[in-house]
């Protein structure tokens, strides 16, 4: 099957050179949901306006559905729609603003206008006979953040494009807004592309997860040992609260600033292990423990002092039955599993 998007050697840069993207290969198929992670700053923001045709790039290949983007943005926006962390409404009534975009394609009728409107405001969790008529400035946050993206699914996109959209939203918009993005998946094919903190819900949900990091793409690393790194005795240690730390080999040139490691390379223990060679151990308690589905797989996320460390157990394992929230495990790790970014 032809993947939704290639992106080959693709750079892109903010006034002055400042660097905001700079993605070797990457690619990200057409179903289910695909997950953006990464600290702030990493380009998860530029990557989802390239993706949505919004934002030009200095140099490199974009392809969408096998064939190049270049020169076909506009006719590709109408498949692809975008929403932002902050969503603004126009000044008119929840029905003009979802029926305004609906009406710029001027080859729908007003029926159907009629019906999409009131399917899409059911489908983020508002009744179409309350909400339809009531005033963009009557609404909450949530709601003005449920109604963009009753907006944007009444166009019927075949990519849904998603940056942070229950960052400044109530708990209860969060989780509709969440459980739409799954049904428009999972009922009607739509991919989408989603950067959000709600880590949890990222990687159960996610047939993919695509780290960056600096705007690059950071294979295998869903955990970042970012800045306080120091290099004494032939090795790289980084300190954590609490005293504990862990060591690996010095970078090959320059200052050690970042290192990934993957989760599937982190064991879990209920008791220390005895010492061994080029080892990590540290001790943490388990905060969370997620159900990768396209994995089936478990992600824990455990705390060593402030720090969260996030270890892959396969779903079948009987070490499962052992974890909980709350319970002290060691990680162990080879020095030789993290990598310098």
């Amino acid at each position: 099957m032809t993947p939704l998007y290639e992106i080959h050697d693709l750079k892109q840069s903010y006034g002055r050179g400042t660097p905001g993207l700079d993605i070797a290969d990457l690619t990200i198929e057409g179903s289910g949901i695909t997950g953006l992670v990464g600290p702030n700053g990493s380009g998860k923001s530029t990557l989802l306006k390239i993706l949505s045709f919004l934002l030009p790039y200095d140099d490199g290949t974009l392809l969408y559905r096998g064939s190049p983007a270049a020169g076909r943005e506009s006719a590709l926006r109408r498949e692809v729609t975008y929403l932002l962390q902050d969503s603004y409404l126009l000044s008119r009534s929840v029905y003009e603003n979802i029926a305004f975009g609906l009406r710029l394609r001027g080859n729908i009728g007003a029926s159907e206008i009629d019906g999409r409107v009131k399917e899409s405001l059911a489908r983020v969790g508002l009744d179409p006979k309350k909400f339809a008529s009531r005033q963009w400035y009557q609404l909450s946050g949530g709601e003005v953040q449920r109604v963009a993206l009753a907006a944007r699914l009444a166009l019927r996109p075949r990519v849904l494009l998603l940056d942070e959209p229950t960052a400044n939203v109530d708990e209860r918009s969060a989780q509709l807004i969440m459980e739409a993005a799954v049904m428009e998946a999972k009922d009607h094919g739509v991919a989408v592309i989603a950067a959000t903190h709600d880590l949890a819900w990222l990687y159960e949900m996610s047939s993919e997860v695509v780290s960056l990091y600096r705007g690059r793409v950071a294979v295998g690393a869903e955990n970042i040992f970012q800045g306080g790194w120091t290099i004494a005795e032939g090795r790289a240690a980084r300190l954590f609260p609490g005293g504990q730390a862990i060591f690996t080999a010095p970078p090959l040139s320059g200052e050690p600033s970042a290192a990934a490691l993957g989760a599937q390379d982190v064991r879990i223990l209920t008791s220390r292990p005895a010492e061994e060679e080029r080892v990590n151990v540290i001790c943490a308690r388990i905060v969370h423990m997620t159900l990768e589905r396209a994995l089936s797989s478990v992600l824990v996320s455990a705390d060593a002092g402030g720090f969260m460390i996030r270890a892959r157990v396969p779903g079948g394992a009987a070490l499962c039955r052992e974890l909980y929230p709350s319970r002290e495990v060691f990680l162990a790790f080879q020095y030789a599993a993290l990598r310098w970014l």
